[in-house]
């Protein structure tokens, strides 16, 4: 009885991802550490203590939901999508962000805000995973296919029309990646991808808004609007080049505690952390991300079925993309989007959608089933 019972611990010591759990609980307090230097200038704190806030919450919800069979979610799958197509066009009637940003992203409950393409990630991840399963064995057949894009289509169709090009974008690469995984033939893959490149300058001309045009514009020569929209991207990469290798300091930074680095604890905090922690800090900042992102792929390969191998591969494509994106656009290589750096950027539903989509992956590894006779429960 007590080798039964050693035996069962040993299974649950190891499924526990304690690793991954750890080394995101670090990247957002790391991140809480920049906002704090970011916002000084503010003469207040309320930003880092809404991230601490919303910490504390996402990483009680990644363990909770660690512990809870992802498998169950099969059940939940209607409901999610329809919650999911709720929340997108509840945002389009009452949503607001219109002014500041040029787009209507987000819905305010009182002090609270809530940014609906965030949590509508997790959502996507869980029931485009379940699609990919039951669909898998006839994935190459034109009417599967269509289904699988009209499942996006409906999301990002919705968030076009907030409009947010850099979420939709994400939901893209999230959708190219896992047809990838689910082994789309090449047939269709080459096509589509023709067909994308053709469509850049009729999506540039037709579907962008002023704003999103100004981006791409400005993101192509910066200097024609230096005091404009060129100004976020001048001003980004002086910072993160005047940290040269060693950084000015924690709190020392010039660009961004004089002021003239535009967002430093959103858009541009990995800039902000460049500037005061120098290419050492960066550099092991980068590396750490991507640790986390491999995490999220490696748990996909030893999943024991392929609804957690999506889920997994979803969210590893979703981490993959906001940090080749923000810290692309923080160096002027990548359009400005407004995609957060996963843990780091300020925002209660970042942090707590990343912590979410954390906490399926260690679901995922906790409730893989024993894989030899050795391992009993």
């Amino acid at each position: 009885m007590n080798n039964r019972q050693i035996s069962k611990k040993s299974v649950i010591t190891r499924h526990f991802d304690w690793f991954l759990l750890i080394l995101t609980l670090l990247l957002s307090a790391f991140g809480i550490a920049a906002i704090y230097s970011a916002t000084r200038t503010l003469d207040t704190n309320v930003n880092a203590i809404v991230q601490t806030v919303s910490l504390v919450i996402g990483a009680a919800l990644a363990i909770l939901l660690c512990f809870f069979d992802y498998e169950q979610f099969k059940n939940l799958i209607k409901p999610i999508y329809v919650f999911c197509v709720v929340i997108l066009v509840l945002v389009l009637i009452i949503g607001t962000g219109e002014g500041e940003w040029g787009a209507r992203s987000w819905i305010r409950i009182g002090p609270v805000g809530i940014q609906p393409s965030e949590i509508a990630k997790i959502c996507f991840i869980i029931t485009f995973s379940y699609h990919l399963q039951i669909a898998e064995s006839k994935i190459n057949k034109p009417l599967t296919i269509l289904g699988l894009i009209l499942h996006l289509a409906v999301i990002v169709g919705l968030i076009m029309l907030q409009p947010d090009l850099g979420s939709v974008l994400v939901f893209v690469f999230m959708f190219i990646v896992l047809l990838f995984v689910a082994k789309i033939s090449y047939k269709y893959i080459i096509p589509v991808l023709a067909l994308g490149v053709i469509s850049v300058p009729l999506t540039y001309t037709y579907l962008l808004s002023e704003y999103q045009k100004q981006r791409i514009d400005v993101f192509l020569n910066p200097e024609s609007d230096p005091t404009g929209g060129g100004w976020h991207v001048i001003q980004s990469k002086l910072a993160v080049g005047s940290g040269q290798l060693w950084g000015s300091g924690y709190l020392k930074g010039i660009q961004t505690q004089m002021g003239w680095l535009p967002t430093p604890y959103t858009d541009f905090i990995f800039s902000t952390i460049s500037e005061e922690w120098g290419f050492i800090g960066a550099t092991v900042l980068v590396i750490a991300l991507f640790v986390m992102i491999y995490k999220c792929f490696k748990a996909a390969q030893r999943s024991d079925n392929t609804f957690g191998r999506y889920i997994c591969t979803g969210v590893g494509a979703m981490f993959l993309f906001h940090v080749f994106e923000n810290i692309g656009m923080c160096i002027g290589l990548m359009p400005v989007t407004g995609i957060p750096l996963p843990f780091i950027t300020y925002g209660g539903s970042s942090i707590l959608t990343n912590l979410i989509a954390v906490g399926l992956v260690m679901s995922v590894e906790y409730h893989n089933k024993p894989r030899s006779a050795i391992d009993v429960y």
